[in-house]
């Protein structure tokens, strides 16, 4: 059985979580990282040398980081699908916006997260929260213009390109800051929020 070894309040860990309830896949998921210890074990660092989360194993095969892990599951259950094109260019574009999430956006993101939910009120640095909020609004406005012609970043359908910005834009949604009209954003986010496997894997609690 597949192993996804990470917490469930991780936005990237959220991202296998995701895929492998899209996919219909049993897994079995196991707490690590944060509260939970385990990432600087031996035995997990003999997985994952960086001593991060998530790691799966499937099978004997041993895969971190969370974008390559997204692509290896789609590849390997869903080749030749909307979650995973067989024409080239549109899974470019997907990959696009996989790697788009964690060169540009993770790191303002971050600064929003961990200072709004993970800082104590009386240490909060609220000049680096806000001008991380402007460059996080000014990221998704690309975001925002690519989803007003298409009804997801892959594409007409879901697809991978979907799963890391999405497993973000839950927490961006819903943590208690102000954020610029996106529209077209908006509106994919709330289809997001119906999708069953969305709510059970990426709409846990945000902590």
């Amino acid at each position: 059985m597949l192993k996804i070894w990470g917490r469930k309040n991780s936005s990237n860990v959220r991202k296998p979580l995701w895929a492998a309830e899209e996919l219909g896949l049993a897994y079995e998921a196991i707490d690590a990282g944060g509260a939970f210890g385990v990432v600087d074990t031996p035995e997990y660092r003999a997985m994952n040398p960086n001593g991060r989360v998530p790691v799966i194993e499937d099978d004997g095969f041993v895969l971190w980081e969370s974008n390559a892990i997204v692509r290896y599951l789609m590849a390997l259950h869903a080749s030749d699908t909307h979650w995973y094109s067989a024409d080239l260019k549109l899974r470019a574009a997907a990959d696009k916006w996989m790697d788009w999430t964690t060169s540009s956006f993770a790191g303002p993101f971050r600064t929003v997260f961990w200072g709004v939910l993970r800082t104590p009120e009386d240490k909060q640095d609220w000049p680096a929260i806000h001008a991380a909020i402007k460059e996080c609004n000014d990221l998704l406005s690309m975001a925002d213009q690519a989803l007003a012609a298409k009804q997801y970043l892959s594409g007409d359908e879901i697809g991978m390109g979907d799963i890391p910005l999405g497993s973000f834009i839950y927490a961006w949604f819903e943590m208690p800051i102000e954020r610029a009209p996106q529209p077209h954003l908006e509106a994919w986010y709330a289809r997001l929020k119906q999708r069953p496997a969305y709510k059970k894997a990426v709409m846990t609690a945000l902590t």
